[in-house]
This record gives structure tokens, C-alpha cells and sequence, in this order.
């Protein structure tokens, strides 16, 4: 954990107001050396703004939530905290010492204005995939600050020697891909691997419009009924398992194992692997180290279905409840100078993250960012192209670690333990409905309860 202060002291004889903001440091190993933006953003805004004094904390984001609850438990709950996707339905239901909602939706909370302090709102600007999917039953619980999705990278000089001119965009081309990879002389092992990690599952639900849970994808209501086992999961997974039969799919062997997958792709094991635009960076690296070039695009599709679009990742700012309506107003400002064009368009460049609003996009194209680097803007027009549907913003439930858990191990044993795709997928989703179910109850009481679940993977 590092703390960092914008500025010290008092304005004159007045008393600054204090803001706390517990933000998830996030940053991966190709960035480790660039400063936190919040930093300077803080210390501007103070200068702005001398009535006020924000205090930035970074958190792992695996243990910030449990380190919020724990806070909020000693009456000392930050004003503003970060969380990662995963963690929605958890702050939805996280209640303070008197029983009320420990957070109060960011929506409700600017309440129509568009601008705070002098800082204008800027939530009908943001990228509707990245915004909406901190939506619930109407309304906009948290302010995403950070997006990503997955992507391919593909090592177009092994392509170009199979013949194939272009990066494959569905499920039969990346088979025909590797088919032609296949053939060749000398060439990959394999032709295509990712980690065996449930995001790529939860993409792939999304992209062919289906659903996890019930009630619109818990948006609409708390999911009560999960489905692992539905026609779109098993679609992709018999699709994965055949490319793994077929000696095209690389599986390292182990779930999470993102390292394994990116060395197989760097010793050019394997033509094509799927991850996240995070890593845009580093694979770029990965082919100039070795001589060979990488080009990112679209994570491919199932050609047999509408395309609904791809979720987003990423982390959000929940504002606590209860505030004052001068600390209230104070931590608003400041989370939309936080994301305010210029701040947004330099946070996209230093951790390559999609720039979350439009004005930021704009600047980016206008200073010639995207045309220098347009496999960076890949992840960008991917999550444009989304239907806006609950299936294509993905799910939100508690349980989700133990949900992910599930899946891990019945891939595994799909791909290693030859498994039948069906029942063994059945099995997990029986395995994590009684997750779900015993995570509602906790909560459901009585008497009410905050998670006690609070696990990222």
C-alpha cells in the first residue's frame, strides 16, 4: 500500500476538507516504472479546488474490497474505493454499522448535474460498454476509471508464410488458420493457445448473447439461477476442446497461466494467443525482441450466431454513503477530474487501457496516438461495436470466485482428463448454483448481512 497527500495543511484559518480515495493499483510488470496519474491529479485538484484536500491510497486490488469492509467496520470507510469488476455484486449488498448501503450510486449522487465544483460531468461521454456495465436495475452504481477486453495477437509472420494475409475474425477462420499453419514446414508446434481462465469463457457467453445468470444477467435483480452448462458455453468449450484434439489449441497444462501462454508466443510455439488489451504492450515487445511482427484484432467469433459484442474489465469508483454534502460534492469532482479528457487520454497511454469517454478518444486520434499505434485502438472499436444488451455487458452475481473456480476445473479436466464437455460443465454449474445460493443467504439474513465473500481472482 503507498499513500500519497495532494497537498498539506490548512487554506488560511479554515479547515481543509478531507477526501479519502482507496484506488487499485493495477499497474502490470511492463508499467511498474511509470508514476501513478491519481498522484498528480490530486495534487492539481487541490491547487484548483483549496477548500479541499484529496489523499490518494493504492491497494492491491486482490485485497482492497476486504480492506475497505474491514475499514468501514471501524467507522473508517474511504469516501471514494476502487474495485474490480468482479466485485459489483459484493458493494451492491456491502451495508454499513446502522444496516444502510455502505455505497450510494454515483448516478443518484450527481443527481442530473452536469457539472460539480466547476468539473463538468462527464458520464453521458463515456464509452457506453465500459460505463454500463457498473449498471444496476436502472441506474449507475459506480464510475468505471479503468477498461480492458480481450483481443488477439497474432505473429503475422508465421501467418504470412502459411498464406493467411489477415489476423482470423470467427471460429472457422482461426481453424482454417491453423489448419494452413498446420502444413507448414518447420513451422509452430501448435497453432493457438490462451490461459485456461474464465474470462475468455465469460467473453465468448457474451459475444453470442448469452446469458450466466438469471434476471437479465443479475442487472435487473440478484441472480438467483447460474447456468455453466447453457448452449453458448458449451459451444465454446466443444469448439476449444476440438482445436485442443485436433493438435491446434496449446494447453499449458494449469488455469491463470497467463506466463506460459505469452512464453509459448514469444518463442513462436504457437502462431496466435488470446489476452487481455493490457497486454498490447508487451506482445508488441515480444515479437521485436525476436524478429517478427505482432498485430492485434478482434477476438474471434462463433459464425454460427449474431454477434451480441464482447465485456469489459476493468475497475470502478464506488462513492461511500452518508457523506456530507460538501465531502459528497468534493469526491464527485474529483472522480470526474479523474477521468476528465486530458487525465483519461494520458492514463490510456501510460497503462494502455481503453480511454473510458470519447473526449479522450479524441484527443488520442487528434495528437496521432491511434495512428502510431492502432493496435492499440483495437480493444477501443471492439467494445463500440457491442449491442449494449445484458449479454454483452456480462454478469453480475456474488459467488464469483468460487463461480470462476468452477469453470477452471472443468475445462481442465475437459482438455486433460478428457471429461465429457456436457456433463462435466453440468456438474460445475450445480457446483456453483449452491455457491450463489449459500452467498444470497449470507447476505439475505436475517439479519442482513455485508459479504463475507469477497475474493478477486
Amino acid at each position: 500500500m503507498t499513500a500519497v497527500r495532494g497537498s498539506s495543511g490548512v487554506s488560511g484559518s479554515t479547515p481543509r476538507i478531507r477526501i479519502s480515495v482507496w484506488l487499485s493499483d493495477h499497474r502490470s510488470a511492463a508499467h511498474r516504472s511509470q508514476p501513478e496519474m491519481a498522484v498528480s491529479a490530486a495534487t492539481e485538484f487541490n491547487e484548483a479546488h483549496p477548500e479541499y484536500l484529496v489523499e490518494v491510497r493504492s491497494h492491491d486490488f486482490r485485497t482492497l474490497p476486504a480492506k475497505a469492509f474491514r475499514a468501514a467496520e471501524q467507522g473508517d470507510l474511504p469516501d471514494v474505493a476502487e474495485f474490480e469488476f468482479s466485485v459489483t455484486r459484493p458493494a451492491l449488498d456491502a451495508l454499513g454499522p446502522d444496516g444502510t448501503p455502505l455505497f450510494t450510486p454515483v448516478e443518484r449522487a450527481i443527481a442530473g448535474r452536469t457539472e460539480i465544483l466547476g468539473e463538468p460531468v462527464l458520464l453521458g461521454d463515456m464509452m457506453p460498454a465500459a460505463r454500463d456495465y457498473f449498471r444496476y436495475a436502472g441506474e449507475l452504481a459506480s464510475m468505471t476509471r479503468s477498461a480492458s477486453t480481450v483481443v488477439l495477437y497474432a505473429n503475422m509472420s508465421i501467418l504470412a508464410k502459411a498464406g493467411v494475409a489477415e489476423p482470423p475474425r470467427t471460429w472457422r477462420e482461426v481453424t482454417s488458420a491453423c489448419q494452413a499453419v498446420a502444413r507448414l514446414s518447420g513451422g509452430p508446434s501448435r497453432c493457438i493457445t490462451w490461459p485456461n481462465h474464465y474470462w475468455f469463457f465469460l467473453q465468448s457467453v457474451a459475444q453470442q448473447g448469452g446469458l450466466i445468470t438469471d434476471h437479465d444477467n443479475g442487472r435487473s435483480g440478484r441472480a438467483e439461477k447460474i447456468s455453466l452448462a447453457s448452449r453458448e458455453v458449451m459451444a465454446f468449450v466443444t469448439w476449444w476442446q476440438r482445436l485442443h484434439q485436433d493438435g491446434y489449441y496449446l494447453y499449458t497444462g494449469k488455469p491463470y497461466d497467463f506466463p506460459g501462454c505469452f512464453a509459448a508466443f514469444e518463442d513462436q510455439q504457437v502462431a496466435l494467443v488470446l489476452s487481455s488489451s493490457v497486454d498490447a504492450v508487451h506482445m508488441l515487445r515480444r515479437g521485436e525482441r525476436h524478429g517478427f511482427t505482432v498485430k492485434a484484432s478482434r477476438m474471434p467469433y462463433n459464425d454460427e450466431v449474431r454477434l451480441a459484442g464482447n465485456t469489459v474489465g476493468g475497475h470502478s469508483l464506488w462513492l461511500a454513503a452518508g457523506l456530507s454534502t460538501a465531502k459528497q460534492d468534493g469526491a464527485l469532482a474529483f472522480t470526474q477530474y479523474l477521468i476528465s479528457p486530458r487525465k483519461a487520454a494520458e492514463w490510456a497511454k501510460l497503462q494502455t487501457r481503453i480511454p473510458v469517454t470519447r473526449a479522450a478518444a479524441d484527443i488520442l486520434g487528434k495528437e496521432g496516438w491511434f495512428l502510431r499505434n492502432p493496435d492499440f485502438r483495437v480493444a477501443s472499436d471492439q467494445l463500440e461495436a457491442a449491442d449494449g444488451s445484458p449479454a454483452a455487458l456480462g454478469p453480475i452475481l456474488g459467488g464469483y470466485a468460487g463461480m470462476v473456480d468452477e469453470i477452471h476445473g472443468a475445462m481442465h479436466d475437459v482438455l486433460a482428463g478428457d471429461a465429457e464437455p456436457a456433463a462435466r460443465f453440468t456438474e460445475a454449474s450445480e457446483r456453483a448454483q449452491r455457491i450463489l445460493d449459500a452467498y444470497n443467504s449470507y447476505c439475505a439474513g436475517p439479519p442482513r448481512r455485508t459479504p463475507r465473500d469477497l475474493a478477486v481472482r
